[in-house]
């Protein structure tokens, strides 16, 4: 079953994607094409994961971590399947990041990895937005960089975990104006999402409707206003949003946007070195 989550009347409401409508929970369809979608899933808390595919690692010239290791979004970060994406004028790093969101269906503590299954509702295509500019801000916290509202997009659907699981093998593919930028599947992940969230639910109580992203493969590189971006389960409806110009004024307390050494490193996987030969040289 395909959940989805749609702005109707004033309100949300939850239902089924069908072929061309949505079924409403509550009775009554709404045509696809009109719907104005929101992100099908109700955290009380996103947790997001470092480094997860191999193939990050290979770009970056770093070891594999002992363990995953975690981050947290605001749900004020989420967005919708053809939502904007907002990047702050004066900016140039915001980057994408294709993954597989995973949606908690009941409450989980000390779950161990071969039972995870059992306490999972769905999964999403999700895009864990991040905006590097303020890379030399935030000081490991992600805040700044990936905690802004709107920059996780999830959706259109969340698939059901009675349909559908990676462990049946995935494709995981980001596309920008309809060219494919990143792919990653099942051979290239680390850390699946069972052992992720029983790591996590050894110490972090799980409850339904919380998020846990999974990792992105190589290649996450910025977006342009204007630019398409796509993030697709192979076999599950793509999520589609548009990059725009924010006439926003981020000027005031706090660190301002820089590039940065590790802006470069990051947003563009280059060399750490290199990255910081660039800043010194006035290169950016």
């Amino acid at each position: 079953m395909l959940r989805v989550r749609i702005l109707h009347n004033g309100s949300a409401h939850w239902g089924e994607l069908l072929d061309g409508s949505v079924r409403l929970d509550g009775g009554g369809e709404v045509d696809a094409e009109q719907a104005c979608w929101l992100a099908p899933v109700e955290p009380t808390k996103i947790i997001a994961v470092h480094l997860t595919y191999q193939s990050r690692l290979t770009e970056y010239k770093a070891n594999t971590p002992p363990e995953p290791s975690y981050f947290m979004k605001p749900p004020t970060t989420l967005n919708g399947h053809l939502g904007e994406l907002r990047r702050p004028h004066g900016t140039r790093y915001l980057n994408y990041e294709g993954e597989i969101a995973v949606v908690v269906g009941r409450e989980m503590k000390g779950v161990k990895a071969e039972h995870v299954h059992e306490y999972v509702a769905g999964f999403a295509p999700a895009n864990d937005v991040g905006l590097h500019d303020f890379r030399h801000a935030d000081r490991g916290s992600m805040l700044r960089v990936k905690g802004q509202d709107g920059f996780l997009p999830i959706g259109p659907a969340m698939v059901t975990a009675d349909q559908w699981t990676p462990d049946d093998g995935f494709t995981l593919t980001t596309r920008i104006n309809g060219e494919v930028v990143q792919q990653g599947d099942a051979d290239d992940l680390i850390w699946d999402y069972r052992y992720q969230l029983a790591d996590l639910c050894r110490v972090i109580t799980l409850v339904p409707g919380d998020v846990v992203l999974t990792g992105t493969p190589a290649n996450s590189r910025p977006m342009d206003v204007g630019d398409v971006v796509e993030v697709e389960i192979e076999g599950f409806p793509a999520l589609r949003n548009t990059v725009v110009d924010w006439d926003v004024d981020l000027t005031g307390p706090g660190d301002q946007p820089e590039t940065s050494a590790n802006t470069l490193h990051v947003a563009l996987a280059i060399p750490e070195d290199e990255a910081e030969r660039r800043v010194a040289a006035g290169e950016v």
